[in-house]
């Protein structure tokens, strides 16, 4: 993404550790958030099962502080002005500058991916961390697109910092 995504909006599908559960026990995408708000990107995420109280706590939280109880887990202002969570993905889309899917959840195979194109910024990315898309199709759409053990996008065959 041009080697920053600071103040970029970030749109992740999926926190839950797999999908069919609200589980955020060790979810890689904890570690994801938190880098992403730690280079100041500006985060809109959308998990069809996981609490907004549950996301904004893993964020806020050191890690393998999960095992404590509620009362005791801090909340940081700071994580929650910077991740909003959402309940549509074509929300946490809209405006985006790209969309990581960090759980395989089934309906994010089935969104309109064309639709969402439409509404990012541009260029508009994908960073499929579980191998669920299409890549040729949405790549056909326009999409830059980066997946877990696949080639990367032939747009970023020539860019200094890949060749």
């Amino acid at each position: 993404m041009f080697n920053t995504v600071s103040g970029k909006k970030i749109a992740v599908l999926g926190f839950a550790f797999k999908k069919d559960t609200g589980d955020t026990r060790e979810t890689p995408a904890i570690d994801v958030c938190k880098g992403l708000l730690g280079d100041k990107a500006r985060l809109s995420i959308y998990d069809p099962q996981v609490t907004e109280d549950q996301i904004q706590r893993d964020l806020s939280m050191k890690k393998f502080d999960w095992d404590h109880p509620i009362h005791l887990q801090p909340m940081s202002p700071t994580s929650v002005k910077q991740a909003s969570v959402v309940w549509d993905a074509y929300e946490a889309t809209k405006d985006a500058h790209g969309i990581c899917i960090l759980t395989e959840w089934d309906e994010f195979k089935k969104l309109d991916y064309q639709r969402i194109y439409d509404n990012m910024q541009k260029p508009a990315f994908v960073f499929d961390g579980r191998n669920i898309v299409n890549v040729e199709k949405l790549r056909e759409i326009g999409f830059i697109v980066y997946s877990i053990g696949k080639p990367l996008d032939p747009w970023l065959k020539d860019m200094p910092a890949v060749a």
